[in-house]
């Protein structure tokens, strides 16, 4: 890591953000702000709920197409191939179906929540993206980052 890139005001922001929608939707409509259970809930029978979820997530698309368009530095290349890519979805599509939610639904909302099973979740979101860094970068890499 190199410390030109801490940016500790746009970390607060965001997060301060993430926080307050967290908030809004739980307070609005009693419903946590977890990004798979949105996504997966548009299609689902028979849904009621399909409005909201769907204006959340276009909140989401739209939020970044904004950043790509006024600061388009903020984004880089991909280091890694699309295959790559394709596999990390499809792996943290399953670990989100094995931990019943997503790192927003658990990390965001399920902590502040207190939910001790929201904490065992994080910890291993947390500890298997370091481990998967680690071995992307060390050791498929041979070391060379």
């Amino acid at each position: 890591m190199h410390m030109h890139d801490f940016t500790p005001f746009s970390a607060l922001l965001g997060g301060a953000m993430i926080g307050l929608s967290a908030s809004l939707l739980l307070l609005t409509h009693g419903k946590v702000a977890g990004i798979s259970g949105m996504f997966g809930g548009i299609f689902l029978p028979n849904s009621g709920e399909r409005g909201y979820r769907a204006w959340f997530l276009a909140g989401l698309v739209l939020a970044g197409t904004l950043l790509r368009v006024t600061r388009p530095q903020s984004f880089t290349a991909a280091p890694v191939t699309m295959g790559m890519i394709v596999v990390a979805g499809l792996l943290v599509g399953f670990g989100t179906r094995l931990a019943n939610g997503c790192t927003s639904g658990h990390g965001v909302c399920g902590l502040s929540r207190l939910s001790v099973r929201s904490l065992a979740a994080t910890l291993t979101f947390m500890a298997t993206g370091a481990i998967t860094v680690f071995v992307v970068r060390h050791v498929l890499a041979g070391g060379a980052q």
